[in-house]
């Protein structure tokens, strides 16, 4: 489950919240982190990834991969020797192919991913990607095929028509795309529904609005709950363009007023897992 959106939506506590709820129901589930930063494990209340998987509960599992250490470990694969392994990764050739190549290390991340939820990498049902921001998302998404139009032969461009089959087949693999319910993120939003349709050839599997304001007495513009009717009556006006313009599957999550941390993912958990269970 690809999980993407406009930077500052929420998707990284989206994903961790899917993953939660996953894992209550009784899957196994590795949510992997892309960001360098490392930030997921703060929501689990977890030592920091570091690369490696740490488990964060039962049936659940976070990994914060970075795409060029994947593509590394992949030259050490291939090349068994170390010494050899070794030259290559150090070789200016090799930086500049791994620095450059358009749509490679996206492309890296997602095998890591397809892996994963195949078994190789890990004993989990469920992989949910925390994938970059949407602009990055999409060249994420896009990244296989891409690839696989370039290089043609070989072990890489094989791989490359593997990924790019697991990500189209809707059976396989789900597309998540989280925003807040606010003109600018609604309207990238819907751009990025259309892109990933005419790109990918598929549909957006789930849309996750995030902090959404609670509903509130009525009352006049005034007074000190009068941003709060305000910003509520603009995300009804959003959320109502939304359903208008897109009538696939839809969640949301309310605004919570918790640190980054296990007790705003424990709230905000609780309030998807039954909106999940009437979609099964």
């Amino acid at each position: 489950m690809l999980v993407s959106g406009k930077g500052g939506v929420g998707k990284t506590i989206f994903a961790a919240a899917l993953g939660r709820v996953l894992a209550d129901s009784g899957r196994r589930v590795l949510v992997l982190e892309a960001d360098p930063r490392d930030n997921l494990h703060h929501l689990f209340g977890v030592d920091p990834s570091g690369g490696a998987i740490v488990k964060a509960g039962p049936r659940l599992s976070i990994q914060n991969a970075s795409p060029r250490a994947i593509l590394d470990e992949v030259v050490r694969d291939r090349l068994k020797i170390r010494a050899l392994s070794s030259r290559v990764l150090a070789s200016p050739i090799y930086q500049h192919f791994a620095d450059g190549a358009p749509g490679l290390k996206e492309m890296m991340l997602l095998g890591y991913a397809m892996q994963a939820a195949e078994g190789r990498r890990s004993r989990a049902d469920v992989v949910v990607l925390d994938a970059p921001a949407s602009g990055h998302g999409l060249s994420l998404l896009s990244a296989p095929q891409l690839v696989s139009d370039v290089i043609t032969t070989g072990p890489l461009g094989t791989m490359a028509r593997r990924i790019a089959a697991f990500v189209a087949d809707p059976k396989r693999s789900a597309i998540v795309l989280a925003t807040l319910a606010e003109e600018s993120p609604i309207t990238e939003l819907l751009e990025t529904i259309a892109t990933i349709a005419a790109r990918i050839g598929r549909p957006v599997d789930l849309v996750a609005v995030n902090q959404v304001w609670p509903e509130t007495a009525t009352g006049d513009d005034a007074g000190p709950e009068a941003l709060w009717r305000i910003r509520r009556r603009m995300n009804e006006r959003e959320l109502a363009r939304l359903r208008k313009r897109w009538r696939g599957a839809q969640a949301t999550l309310p605004l919570v007023g918790e640190d980054f941390g296990p007790v705003l993912l424990a709230k905000l958990a609780d309030a998807l897992a039954p909106q999940l269970g009437r979609r099964g």
